[in-house]
């Protein structure tokens, strides 16, 4: 048994879930349109260009939450799936997760997008379990603020050795596969680094590591 660990967005699902969940609020008339819409493609554009202000995103997209209920935000989010994310599963995706499966191996999804976006996605995909910068409840509200060390970049590292402590895999026969430079951090980490429909940096460290490179999309 080996721990295999995934990123989620461009990765086992076609598109990005935060950035996704933002264009679903957009489209529902759940946040204001021109101010939510500018911030949201704009943390989304430093994102792809590494140079996300993370504490400042993951404010900006807890905000939403804390205007509804557990419940109202329960059936938006059932909503979103239907509407956003079913639609980008990739049938490869799921082929390489029942690979895993299949080998007895212990699948986790590490992920910056929070948990209230991720976890049910998860769910969806049938792994064992996620590593995701989790929002703060309150009396049963979100608060607009978030728990521990975000999972982003190397802050992945932090969550994955907390994790590691309670489920002790060695990392040097640990898989982990993302598409996104901003995972360098952890993808050094592991024995086993996977460069899956890589941006254009990755790509090029891959192809200079000898990194097995893989696409996940060539099915649609």
């Amino acid at each position: 048994m080996a721990l295999a660990i995934f990123d989620l967005d461009n990765t086992l699902i076609n598109g990005d879930s935060d950035h996704s969940w933002g264009e679903f609020l957009l489209t529902h008339k759940l946040v204001d349109e021109q101010a939510y819409r500018r911030q949201n493609d704009q943390f989304y554009q430093d994102y792809q260009n590494a140079s996300l202000d993370i504490d400042a995103y993951l404010r900006f997209a807890m905000a939403p939450l804390t205007q509804y209920s557990s419940a109202e935000l329960s059936q938006w989010h059932a909503r979103f799936m239907r509407e956003c994310i079913e639609p980008i599963m990739l049938p490869k995706a799921k082929q390489l997760l029942d690979e895993h499966r299949a080998q007895g191996d212990y699948l986790l999804i590490i992920t910056a997008t929070n948990g209230f976006i991720t976890r049910p996605i998860a769910r969806h995909l049938g792994v064992d379990d996620i590593l995701a910068t989790d929002p703060e409840l309150k009396d049963g509200r979100y608060t607009g603020n978030y728990l521990g060390t975000p999972c982003f970049g190397a802050g992945k590292v932090t969550n994955l050795q907390c994790w590691l402590e309670q489920h002790p895999y060695p990392l040097d026969e640990s898989y982990f596969y993302s598409d996104s430079i901003n995972d360098l951090p952890l993808l050094e980490q592991v024995g086993h680094p996977v460069a899956v429909n890589p941006d254009e940096r990755l790509s090029a460290i891959a192809a200079e590591r000898s990194w097995p490179v893989m696409d996940l999309r060539d099915s649609l």
